[in-house]
């Protein structure tokens, strides 16, 4: 692959936590009520919100291919390198899984009680989307510590821990029914965050060669 290829590659990991932090702004703007503390974002495209279909379009479809975009590019700059592929995969896999869970929305409130199959497709979709950049995010504290970087080794610590960290916290909150919403979203900009951090790293070492 050419390297202003993989450079535009490159740059759709660098922007996607900006485009779901816009996205949820907009987006939310237009939910009367919205909490981004309490609800979950899946909340935004239920089949009963006001924003059903904006969700999909303005944040599940354009991070999809964002993320699919930048593990073709990572894919394709690390062929040599097996767990940097497989970290790339997963990055597209999350990609997939965007989509998926963007195009098979929420029941009413996202309730869990009586799901429908679309329902959980789309819980589905989101776990996998979760766990993809997890393990993911976990592979490059080996390929970076391998390379001698250690800065994408902190990187990848540190949002990795903050990821998984978040998990038993979104159980907890969704128990008391409080507090959901921002540990979702902790949980999924530590990823993405993580995501842009690489993708700087890279666009820095294309520069340089």
């Amino acid at each position: 692959m050419q390297q202003p290829i993989r450079k535009l590659l490159y740059l759709a990991g660098l922007i996607s936590p900006l485009w779901l932090a816009a996205s949820l702004i907009v987006t939310g703007s237009l939910y009367a009520g919205y909490s981004h503390i309490d609800q979950a974002m899946g909340l935004l495209g239920a089949t009963d919100a006001p924003t059903h279909a904006l969700w999909a379009w303005l944040g599940h479809y354009p991070l999809g291919l964002l993320s699919i975009a930048f593990g073709v590019g990572l894919y394709a700059g690390h062929a040599h390198l097996r767990l940097a592929r497989l970290s790339a995969s997963l990055i597209i896999v999350h990609g997939l899984a965007s989509l998926a869970a963007g195009y098979f929305t929420c029941d009413v409130g996202c309730s869990l009680q009586y799901p429908s199959t679309q329902q959980n497709l789309h819980t589905i979709a989101s776990v996998i989307m979760s766990a993809s950049l997890l393990l993911a995010s976990a592979l490059w504290i080996v390929v970076a510590r391998r390379e001698g970087r250690k800065g994408l080794v902190w990187l990848s610590l540190i949002c990795s821990l903050f990821a998984l960290g978040c998990l038993p916290w979104m159980a907890a909150a969704m128990d008391v029914g409080r507090g959901f919403g921002l540990f979702q979203r902790v949980n999924y900009f530590a990823s993405l965050l993580w995501v842009a951090g690489l993708a700087w790293a890279l666009l820095k070492s294309e520069r340089n060669e």
